[in-house]
């Protein structure tokens, strides 16, 4: 199986199942994804007239943490399909929201395979742990 996962502060939100074809209908609306991108895009403050596939991925997984935060299944949905379709490398999408700033790491060369979770518990200062 040919997995992408989107994880938001390192929680697991969405395995994304490359196998599973599109849909003509949503093709097409990558494709337009693609058109409105052709015409620029701006990445924090940096204005990009002709981006690279990269710097569209990034513009992408942008758009796709702020429809996770609001909850917005379409735009999930479109911004997560054109990522796996259009990085086929691409193996996770890490969000990290600490406050109001948010960074977006692409990883393409590990998955969550085999990782194991570790809830910590830390010590108030000064006592130590038993």
């Amino acid at each position: 199986m040919s997995l992408m996962q989107v994880h938001v502060n390192g929680q697991p939100q969405i395995d994304y199942d490359r196998n599973k074809p599109l849909t003509d209908k949503q093709q097409e609306y990558l494709d337009k994804m693609d058109a409105g991108m052709d015409a620029g895009i701006s990445l924090g403050k940096e204005e990009i007239k002709e981006p690279d596939l990269l710097q569209r991925a990034k513009f992408v997984a942008g758009y796709l943490s702020q429809a996770l935060f609001d909850e917005n299944e379409q735009m999930i949905a479109a911004s997560t399909s054109w990522l796996a379709n259009r990085l086929p490398d691409l193996k996770q999408v890490k969000i990290i929201q600490e406050g109001e700033q948010i960074s977006i790491d692409l990883v393409f060369d590990e998955t969550r395979e085999n990782q194991v979770k570790v809830d910590l518990q830390m010590p108030a200062r000064g006592k130590p742990l038993h």
